[in-house]
């Protein structure tokens, strides 16, 4: 049976996430092939959260212009060369700045991938296939977190990285292959929705007319804002669960199994969303729940009163991991509708993902800042539990409209 071309589009974003995630479990072996200290650890860590922070709403307006698949492509074969090239690499400096280029294709493969789908489903399909395109994320990390020691036990280092290289190229093949061209869309989305018009695709229009445009309107900057408050917390809390996990004095492969199972859970929260979505649930309601439960869980997580009590705190993980993964179905269904028009929509993506990477980047190092300060963990719920209370103020006042 052939697969349908909207879940070839998620399974690329699988594909992307992985790359995103081979990096954690390469720490300690790169410190030790390459001697990377910790300053350029970190650096290797966040080096795709800086290009996305930095060119997120860019690179959508480039993928606008350059057509959905073309892009897709263009970013799959930027992972393959990059990674296949840091087999030789032989310093950190150069590894460095190849993660910096996986970055860049990174961000030309998933900012198109909403718009893409839109193309290739009905109406009625597109909630519950956003749904499962949000889960792309948190599926990609966990099989990386999972994979990339036993690949690395195996192979190396270089192989693992020239193991998700492959998988790119063979992404691109597949893409190539199976989806249909730019501005060509299925029998079953194109019965349900016109074509565009020759002077809607037209590529004449100024390059900054199309940011301009979205920046206008507030649609825009409401889900951008909302899913930096989401994604701050997120990576907040999942990115610390080792450090936590260590202190209790679990070994490495422990901690790996329990931080996949955390990243990788969200998924549910992802489908569900989907689904929920597709049945005509509110979208703010769903953002109220998602936010709500985020804010409990990093209390119970890292809060004294659950001090002594590793179960009920690692349920909290899960609680916080798994509802709050709501936010991101929902706030990619809305992009694709508050986009001031359709020739925008990977541009309002892309001033998504740079909200969400500056999220990302600057959640972890505020929170490791209180622990810093107060000499623990106990008092950091109150930071991400601040942005939960803000995420349910912004939902609460925004204004869109659902399906």
């Amino acid at each position: 049976m052939r697969l349908p071309p909207a879940w070839i589009v998620v399974l690329s974003g699988i594909v992307l996430a992985m790359h995103v995630g081979k990096m954690p479990p390469a720490i300690p072996v790169l410190q030790q092939s390459l001697g990377v200290d910790l300053l350029q650890a970190g650096f290797l860590l966040s080096a795709v959260q800086l290009a996305g922070m930095a060119l997120g709403v860019l690179i959508g307006m480039s993928a606008d212009r350059l057509g959905l698949r073309r892009s897709l492509l263009t970013g799959q074969i930027i992972l393959a060369l990059a990674s296949l090239a840091g087999m030789a690499v032989t310093s950190p400096s150069g590894l460095l700045a190849l993660r910096a280029l996986e970055g860049l294709g990174f961000l030309l493969a998933a900012l198109p991938a909403p718009s893409l789908i839109r193309q290739l489903v009905r109406p009625s399909q597109l909630p519950l296939y956003l749904g499962w395109w949000s889960t792309y994320m948190g599926t990609g990390i966990a099989l990386a977190l999972l994979g990339g020691p036993l690949a690395m036990r195996w192979l190396g280092w270089q192989g693992w990285w020239g193991l998700l290289g492959l998988l790119s190229g063979a992404m691109a093949l597949w893409v190539l292959q199976a989806i249909p061209g730019d501005g060509v869309r299925t029998s079953a989305a194109q019965a349900a929705a016109p074509a565009p018009s020759p002077a809607a695709t037209s590529t004449r229009t100024p390059w900054r007319a199309p940011l301009a445009l979205t920046l206008r309107h507030r649609g825009p900057w409401q889900v951008a804002l909302l899913f930096a408050l989401y994604s701050s917390q997120w990576l907040a809390v999942i990115g610390f669960l080792p450090a936590i996990y260590a202190q209790a004095g679990l070994g490495a492969t422990q901690a790996g199994v329990l931080t996949a199972l955390a990243s990788w859970i969200n998924v549910v929260g992802n489908i569900t969303a989907g689904r929920l979505l597709q049945q005509g649930w509110c979208a703010r309601h769903l953002l109220w729940v998602g936010y709500g439960s985020m804010g409990l869980g990093a209390a119970l997580v890292f809060g004294l009163w659950t001090d002594g009590h590793p179960l009920l705190r690692y349920l909290a993980v899960l609680l916080f991991s798994a509802v709050g993964g709501m936010i991101p179905t929902v706030l990619f269904s809305l992009a694709v509708r508050v986009a001031p028009s359709e020739r925008t929509v990977s541009t309002t993506v892309g001033w998504m993902q740079q909200c969400s990477s500056a999220g990302q980047f600057l959640g972890p190092p505020l929170v490791a800042w209180v622990a810093s300060q107060v000499g623990g963990w106990h008092w950091t719920w109150a930071l991400t539990g601040s942005a939960a209370c803000l995420g349910l103020w912004l939902a609460r006042r925004v204004r869109f409209q659902t399906a």
